[in-house]
């Protein structure tokens, strides 16, 4: 797959329902709409210890809705700096 912008190679991966190329940490197809991940891989369980709701880092990004978990964004993968 190819960046349309500045034409460097993005590592991608077939999508499993339509075949079309998308980005390798990709959740969903491009194409078709289609899940790429299991869902249940982006899932926070409350239960295993880690995840304490008042305390959770929103992504920096303002069109995300996703949480800092380990330095990264688990919906679109942003690195997030601490400090």
């Amino acid at each position: 797959m190819e960046c349309p912008h500045c034409n460097q190679e993005i590592p991608g991966k077939e999508c499993p329902s339509c075949s079309h190329v998308v980005p390798e940490e990709s959740r969903f197809c491009m194409a078709c709409g289609e899940s790429i991940t299991d869902v249940s891989e982006n899932v926070i369980e409350e239960e295993e210890g880690g995840f304490d709701i008042d305390s959770r880092v929103l992504c920096p990004d303002g069109n995300c809705t996703g949480i800092i978990i380990d330095g990264k964004c688990i919906e679109c993968g942003k690195r997030h700096k601490q400090g």
